[in-house]
């Protein structure tokens, strides 16, 4: 399959691309920035957004798109200028892109464009699915904004899927790798009072997940792309320690987290979401690391010592 994708320099993107490609198909990056041609492992089609710059000539033939370029949420602290740029970057990228492929004289079958579980705002120890509400929060607005900017390929007939992704667990980025230094230095521990839920799926299983729903014609609008089995930021804590061998006696009370981050401690670190992948499971996709015990010891299988 000739496949396009977006944030193909990011964490999940740059493991899609070494899977797609070791699966025999034709992967090319659409990217913002042309890589001098021996830094690049597969071709590229250059884009901008901002400028609306994408020769759509290049795009014909492409038979599924998987965009999954953004600004990184957590990058920096969130001022109103940085929220705009979290959204924008999001919303002018998808439409763009959406529209684009909306006038191809063959549009690919296709298009999974990355969304997130902040959808459904804070929503406590209540469960969660693709049919549940949106919150009503900052993050909650930017996801809906950002799903309905696909609405150009939609209307084409173009199947469009929206993955909602949790936490995604790696060592190479994202929250994980952001929490092991104090962790292995013994002094990681939970935020706030620790019954907050965590939604998450390690890296292996976001890509498989994006691989499942690019030949599961059966899945479309959102799909939850979690585990089945999310965890308490005390479990994540305790569990995590576990795995280190390390101990969990400290934590970050609220108000400390949120003087450190602002109003992005209430998003990513104190709010709770509790979400079911029902279209994942209804569709027989079986998770290689379906609980959070084996993930990280999978993950962090050079950092553990032996029990």
């Amino acid at each position: 399959m000739k496949i396009l994708v977006s944030g193909s320099n990011g964490l999940v993107g740059s493991a899609l691309l070494k899977a797609l490609g070791n699966s025999g198909n034709q992967v090319i990056s659409l990217v913002r920035r042309q890589s001098p041609p021996q830094q690049q492992q597969n071709p590229t089609i250059q884009w901008d957004p901002d400028t609306g710059q994408l020769d759509a000539n290049q795009l014909e033939g492409v038979e599924a798109v998987v965009h999954l370029a953004g600004e990184n949420i957590a990058a920096r602290r969130w001022t109103e200028k940085q929220k705009a740029k979290i959204r924008d970057s999001r919303i002018k990228g998808t439409t763009f892109l959406s529209e684009t492929l909306a006038r191809l004289d063959n549009p690919p079958g296709v298009l999974i464009a990355a969304s997130a579980i902040g959808y459904y705002g804070d929503s406590g120890a209540k469960i969660v699915h693709e049919g549940s509400p949106s919150g009503t929060d900052y993050l909650s607005d930017v996801c809906r904004a950002w799903e309905d900017a696909s609405s150009s390929a939609l209307k084409k007939g173009i199947r469009v899927v929206h993955l909602r992704f949790g936490i995604i667990l790696s060592t190479q980025g994202g929250a994980l790798a952001a929490m092991l230094p104090p962790f292995q230095l013994g002094v990681g521990g939970k935020m706030g009072h620790g019954h907050q839920y965590m939604s998450w799926i390690s890296l292996d299983d976001a890509v498989g997940t994006i691989n499942h729903t690019l030949f599961h014609q059966t899945l479309t609008g959102p799909v939850n792309g979690v585990t089945s089995n999310p965890v308490t930021n005390l479990e994540f804590t305790k569990t995590l320690g576990k795995v280190l061998s390390r101990p969990t006696l400290c934590s970050m009370p609220s108000f400390v987290a949120r003087l450190a981050f602002g109003e992005m401690a209430n998003a990513l670190l104190l709010s709770s979401t509790r979400v079911e992948p029902r279209q994942l499971t209804a569709t027989g996709y079986e998770f290689n690391y379906p609980n959070l015990e084996g993930a990280l010891r999978h993950l962090l299988k050079n950092n553990v010592k032996d029990t």
